[in-house]
């Protein structure tokens, strides 16, 4: 047999990259079709595959690449983890968790004060919801499962499916890179106190520049650049270094500097990396309100 995988990718040291669980167990399941035991599938992949912390832990280790076979498509632990994801998605859909339904869950549990799941398990029963109705709401949610939702993936087409991939990488990324450049704009406007406004297309074209301040005729040119990391920075400043002819310019025919003004997100919050870029810019204003 080849070693010839090209649906898995190989890292720079020309091994496979094994990450998660499922390309482990599909890379796994290949070698099983091509004749090879369950020890030497281990010991090629050991031999060829670069894998994380995750698959050694919970396939190696505890041994369950053994219960990988050609006709299992997917693992138990693999099967539990997709139907929670799921599950989740219809409860939340459906609206089957709502207080009104299991009680308010949070403040129960704190009344309760619970040292072991089962004094919880019992408080609930006796003071919230009877089992009964756990039950009739499982119920529930196979019938949502196996009448609704099956009658609406019927209906699916393949425009459908292409549609919701193109928009989820292309539009759904331009949304949010577009609107983590407005709220840095925002920020910047608010510290300023000046009106910072969107470029004109001619001048993302010609001289790389997002938004602009009017200082009486003259014009200070602002690119926003959102990072996906610190890691990404140092591409950025490249970035920069290529654009500056384009910046002068904009400095030669409009009269002020062009700034460069780099966001970053911690947690869910997005703010201006390059901090000291604010002072430069208050020190462009009074340059140009001078003149």
């Amino acid at each position: 047999m080849q070693n010839d995988f090209p649906e898995f990718i190989k890292n720079e040291e020309d091994y496979y990259i094994l990450n998660d669980r499922f390309s482990f167990d599909n890379f796994f399941r290949i070698l099983l079709k091509n004749g090879f035991e369950h020890s030497e599938a281990l010991n090629f992949i050991l031999s060829n595959c670069s894998l994380s912390c995750l698959i050694f832990q919970e396939r190696i280790e505890n041994k369950l690449y053994l219960e990988i076979s050609t006709e299992k498509i997917i693992l138990n632990d693999i099967l539990k983890l997709r139907n929670e994801m799921l599950f989740e998605t219809i409860i939340n859909r459906f609206q089957l968790n709502f207080s009104r339904n299991v009680g308010r869950v949070t403040e129960e549990i704190r009344k309760c004060s619970p040292k072991r799941i089962g004094d919880w398990e019992n408080y609930y029963y006796q003071n919230v919801r009877p089992k009964e109705h756990l039950i009739g709401l499982g119920r529930r949610l196979h019938t949502k499962i196996t009448e609704v939702l099956v009658a609406e993936i019927e209906n699916i087409t393949e425009e459908d499916c292409v549609d919701f991939v193109i928009n989820l990488v292309i539009k759904r990324t331009f949304d949010g890179y577009m609107t983590e450049k407005e709220t840095i704009y925002g920020q910047l406007q608010d510290i300023l106190g000046v009106k910072i406004e969107p470029a004109p297309d001619e001048w993302d074209r010609l001289y790389n520049v997002d938004f602009f301040i009017r200082i009486k005729d003259k014009f200070i040119g602002l690119q926003i650049k959102p990072a996906g990391g610190v890691s990404h920075i140092t591409q950025i400043y490249q970035e920069r270094t290529q654009q500056a002819e384009t910046h002068k310019k904009f400095t030669v025919k409009y009269g002020g500097k062009v700034f460069y003004v780099l966001s970053i997100k911690e947690g869910e919050k997005k703010k201006i990396y390059n901090t000291d870029v604010i002072s430069e810019i208050t020190e462009e204003i009074k340059r140009m309100s001078s003149l």
